[in-house]
């Protein structure tokens, strides 16, 4: 796996990364991160002011004290610059309603945020994406209100990935899932965000993370945990050691793959990872050896093949005169 992190204003160094599975890291630099990741790029628009309100009494806002004016705005780092755009604010209640929940009193969403509040306490939460930050706030009935700044702690990651040693692929093919870095009791983790495509920036709190990159839907499966650092974002690309292959039963190499054919794809040590039916289905696999068994007008057909990481072919199960369980021998994929 390779990654390049980059702060939003500056280069940095790259991050060290842990893997498990077969994967590497290599330096790599964003053209333009600021591009992926427009939080921080535009510039500052103030939010409207929302309607007075208060909390506690909402029917007699009007004739209680005067609403005061707070300014709200977020930083990544707490000593970096106000997020301009992609913040969702949430100001609620802390007195819980009926249903045990804090009332939601107000939202705004942009960069920073001014609201009208009447004096009182409220909860004040922004979100970046999946990350986030809460603050309880306290509006005196005299002197003016300081404004509110929020440290989000936070960052952002985009992945991709890579089979063999440099063989782009389709992005149609990949799928990731972002899970939290510890374990529970289960072994299990908690799912942080599932079914991520490629080159999408996904905003996070600062930490580790456990990544599962998926390169189609057999057994092509890399994990790695990624550092998520506050003000950065973190460009990791995952290496599989897969391939994609077509079968085809075939009466001579070359020739025209039969239809209706039932496919069954066997590990070395002869589980079953694949099953198909047609005249030449498409799969990956990950690196490593396997059987092909063909079954067409209730005979069968099988050969033994190879798979090569980054090395995309076809892997052909010839007929034999009749049709009699036949096996080709053990010969590797090739371009």
């Amino acid at each position: 796996m390779r990654i390049t992190a980059g702060p939003f204003r500056a280069a940095i160094t790259a991050l060290v990364l842990v893997a498990t599975g077969s994967c590497g890291l290599h330096a790599q630099e964003l053209a333009d991160p600021f591009k992926s990741f427009p939080a921080i790029s535009t510039p500052q628009k103030k939010m409207p002011k929302l309607n007075s309100f208060n909390p506690q009494i909402p029917d007699t806002a009007t004739q209680g004290p005067t609403a005061k004016d707070i300014q709200l705005e977020a930083h990544l780092t707490e000593k970096g610059k106000p997020v301009e755009q992609g913040l969702t604010w949430r100001v609620f209640s802390p007195i819980p309603g009926s249903d045990g929940k804090l009332p939601l009193l107000a939202t705004s969403e942009g960069g920073s945020a001014a609201f009208q509040l009447i004096p009182g306490e409220y909860f004040v939460n922004v979100a970046f994406g999946r990350a986030g930050a809460t603050r309880k706030i306290r509006v005196a009935e005299a002197g003016p209100v300081e404004k509110q700044v929020l440290v989000l702690d936070a960052g952002g990651v985009m992945l991709n990935a890579v089979s063999g040693s440099d063989m782009r692929i389709p992005p149609g093919e990949l799928s990731f899932s972002i899970f939290s870095a510890d374990a529970k009791e289960d072994g299990e983790r908690a799912l942080v965000v599932a079914d991520v495509k490629p080159n999408t920036v996904i905003r996070l709190n600062t930490g580790t993370y456990h990544v599962v990159s998926n390169y189609g839907s057999v057994n092509a499966v890399i994990r790695a945990d990624i550092q998520v650092e506050a003000g950065k974002l973190t460009e990791a690309t995952i290496q599989h050691r897969a391939a994609k292959l077509t079968l085809k039963l075939v009466s001579e190499p070359g020739g025209e793959a039969i239809a209706d054919t039932a496919w069954s794809i066997l590990t070395s040590s002869g589980d079953v990872v694949s099953e198909s039916v047609g005249a030449f289905p498409t799969l990956v696999l990950a690196e490593g050896g396997y059987t092909a068994i063909a079954r067409n007008k209730e005979k069968i057909y099988q050969r033994d093949f190879t798979v090569k990481a980054g090395v995309n072919t076809d892997v052909e199960v010839l007929l034999n005169d009749k049709g009699a369980p036949a096996a080709s021998g053990a010969a590797d994929a090739q371009d």
